[in-house]
């Protein structure tokens, strides 16, 4: 046996010396370890010094939670009373009040179904089935007139289900959408193509803003006479339309990024285009380009809020009207803040679903 045998032998099963670093130690290594860095790290913790007590002493301190209007302006910290009070406008809108229960369970409804799928141990044929009843029944709920519900017009829709509505739905329809788009872009059939081409680099061309005011004011003028289609529905197809084509750009470069070997592989085993890119090509390249569908999932979710400019009524717009209130006007910090951190919960919980399923897929 050579001697670096022997040596192999002797330090097999020996694991590496475990190096801890103190506190201490790791500041002066990360934060004071050059004259750049330490200057860097005195004015972060000056400004930090500077902003978060003040900020602290006005939102939790000195604030007021139950309390009125008039003993806000009194105060001298955040009036987080504007939340409490006008909870029900700025999460419903002009439902009628009596029957706030029912976009609630509506709600509770999606969130417990998406809640349900994100385990990839529950995806199967029945969840397909258990989501057209849940989809089903939410829209009884919202709208009413049968089973002896009360009917609600799609027009006093608002709040945060309208929102909700508007993004899931976005999402749900223009993820297939985008990839049958990528598909076609990538065809050798030149008509197919050329159209699919033309629709994404039309619809990326344009800003949502365009196409919601062409779904508004547009749209109906192209209808027959008689014929009216809801603003919602018309608001929806704009999102839609608009999500897909990035959806689509997405999608075609992780299809551009999958070797020619993989579409070798799968025509010598005598596979045809659709179960070729079913089970082969495009299991592969959703996965690669999950970050950057997430990331446009989670912008066409906060573009909802651009609706308000068609005049309908999201979580966002709710909250401006309470602040056009006179007994409330002044208290905008703390009406936004509280809308930010809904978009936040909701965009964190997609990224990090994203970054699990990311986890999961990889091989």
């Amino acid at each position: 046996m050579t001697k670096s045998g022997k040596n192999h032998i002797q330090t097999e099963g020996l694991k590496a010396p475990v190096i801890r670093i103190g506190a201490v130690q790791w500041i002066k290594s990360n934060l004071f370890n050059g004259v750049f860095n330490s200057i860097l790290t005195l004015v972060t913790l000056f400004f930090l010094y500077k902003i978060i007590p003040p900020f602290a002493r006005w939102a939790f301190i000195d604030s007021l939670w139950f309390s009125s209007a008039e003993q806000c302006r009194a105060g001298a910290g955040a009036c987080w009373s504007i939340i409490p009070a006008n909870i029900r406008f700025i999460i419903f809108g002009f439902y009628p009040h009596e029957l706030h229960w029912r976009p609630f369970v509506a709600m509770i409804m999606l969130v417990g179904l998406l809640f349900y799928s994100k385990n990839r141990d529950h995806w199967s044929q029945s969840l397909g089935y258990i989501w057209i009843a849940g989809l089903l029944t939410m829209g009884i709920l919202m709208r009413g007139g049968l089973f002896g519900l009360t009917p609600v017009e799609s027009d006093q829709w608002g709040g945060l289900p309208l929102t909700l509505m508007l993004s899931f739905f976005g999402m749900f329809a223009a993820y297939p959408l985008g990839v049958l788009l990528a598909l076609g872009r990538r065809s050798k059939m030149p008509a197919v193509k050329t159209i699919c081409i033309l629709y994404i680099e039309l619809i990326r061309g344009v800003p949502l803003i365009s196409l919601l005011f062409m779904s508004a004011v547009l749209f109906p003028l192209f209808f027959p006479e008689g014929l009216t289609v809801n603003k919602i529905i018309r608001a929806q197809a704009a999102i839609i339309m608009f999500t897909a084509a990035y959806i689509a750009e997405v999608v075609r470069g992780g299809l551009q990024a999958i070797t020619r070997g993989q579409y070798e592989a799968a025509e010598s085993l005598g596979l045809n285009y659709v179960q070729k890119m079913r089970l082969i090509i495009l299991p592969q390249a959703l996965k690669i380009v999950i970050p950057p569908t997430v990331g446009i999932l989670i912008s066409a979710f906060k573009d909802t809020s651009l609706v308000v400019i068609i005049a309908l009524y999201d979580v966002l717009k709710t909250t401006r009207s309470v602040l056009a209130n006179p007994s409330w006007m002044g208290f905008s910090p703390e009406a936004y803040l509280f809308v930010a951190l809904i978009y936040f919960v909701c965009c964190f919980s997609m990224s990090n679903y994203s970054r699990r399923l990311e986890k999961e897929l990889h091989t």
